[in-house]
């Protein structure tokens, strides 16, 4: 099989500094000291799928060519093992042209599938120039390997190592593929203050409920403001302990119980809540400071993403393995409504760290707050 690889090497740069998006900050952000996020997450998507291709997994003897551009846009993450075909070489200065161009030479080498690594936008520039070589580019099949710093579109594999299992599985024929939705945050409507995203079009992509990460919805309801409202009446009585510091996550939910307690907070930001003092959209190194200077106790809020049921991976990379550590695993309070929770049957966590996702996974289960005084268990994905 003939795999195009496409890596935006700037993708997910700005997410421990809070930056809600790379595009267009990538040099501040290296100047920062943000290191790459999308081109190591692809070598470990290809290393777990070149030992996939070695195992018995392999039952008919697949083999993978890769193509793409030498350097950080292609060549520099693909390990020993691999054979590699370098089709040019990755400009030093990239951009959303750089993207097209190399989706456009994959096309006419003629691969047969893409994976990348990336964000949404990352995403749009690469089914923009699928549309723009024609019907039968538009039905090359993608995978993504989560490597940006927000992923809403549903061509997302959950973890690097989903990706690699996709990937051997749909060469193996044991996927096929489905039309899923390429979505992105409204930008403009962001600017007003209001989060919201939208279907920007439609890729192709193996069908799998339990690796590929679907696209995101919006199911909060008119109806469920008394649930909401509920839950922000229960974590205002955790708030009376003056000692008790709240690590608030990003997302419409839990902005919505802030409202209710009087707290000015972030949209897609994470704030701390201590001693009536709020702290907004914090950056790792800065929460890492808060949390360490705190001897006291702590509680960390997370809302799943809807239709995708991430708790960590998706938006909130400033909740890196030091930070979650330095709160506390068994300090996490999911918070969500009970339409968020249908169809959901289990949580998913994608820290970047896989030693960290194994003790979430150990710990089997996380608390979730789904009204005043109204908690319930669900299960951390098993993969």
């Amino acid at each position: 099989m003939r795999i195009g690889l496409v890596v935006n090497p700037d993708a997910g740069l700005g997410g421990k500094l809070a930056f809600k998006g790379s595009d267009g900050r990538a040099a501040e952000a290296r100047a920062a000291g943000a290191q790459d996020r999308a081109g190591p997450r692809m070598a470990e998507a290809l290393t777990v799928a070149s030992t996939l291709v070695s195992s018995p997994l392999n039952r008919t003897g697949v083999t993978f060519e890769v193509l793409g551009w030498s350097g950080r846009m292609g060549g520099a993450w693909v390990p020993e093992g691999f054979a590699f075909e370098a089709l040019g070489a990755t400009p030093s200065s990239t951009s959303a042209e750089s993207t097209i161009a190399l989706v456009e030479a994959l096309v006419e080498a003629k691969v047969d599938l893409l994976l990348y690594a990336g964000g949404d936008g990352t995403t749009r520039d690469i089914v923009q120039a699928l549309a723009a070589c024609g019907e039968e580019a538009s039905k090359v099949p993608l995978i993504g390997v989560p490597g940006g710093v927000k992923m809403h579109s549903g061509c997302f594999a959950t973890t690097p190592e989903a990706a690699a299992d996709v990937l051997l599985a749909y060469a193996l024929g044991d996927l096929r593929c489905a039309v899923t939705e390429v979505m992105d945050l409204d930008e403009e409507v962001y600017l007003q203050g209001e989060w919201r995203v939208r279907m920007y079009g439609e890729a192709m992509t193996p069908a799998s409920p339990r690796y590929m990460q679907g696209a995101k919805e919006q199911v909060e309801r008119e109806s469920e403001e008394d649930t909401i409202e509920g839950m922000a009446e229960h974590v205002g009585l955790l708030l009376e302990d003056p000692d008790l510091l709240v690590v608030w996550g990003s997302g419409g939910t839990l902005r919505v119980m802030g409202e209710h307690l009087g707290l000015d907070l972030t949209l897609l930001g994470i704030d701390v809540v201590h001693a009536g003092s709020v702290h907004r959209d914090l950056d790792e190194a800065r929460l890492l400071d808060l949390i360490r200077a705190h001897d006291g106790p702590r509680l960390l809020l997370l809302s799943p993403m809807g239709g995708q049921g991430f708790l960590i991976g998706r938006g909130n990379l400033q909740l890196s393995p030091d930070v979650l550590r330095s709160i506390g695993l068994e300090h996490l309070l999911a918070v969500a409504t009970p339409s968020k929770l249908l169809g959901l049957e289990a949580l998913r966590i994608d820290t970047g760290d896989p030693s960290l996702d194994e003790e979430f996974r150990n710990r089997r289960f996380v608390k979730v707050l789904q009204g005043f005084r109204t908690t319930r268990v669900i299960r951390v994905h098993g993969a």
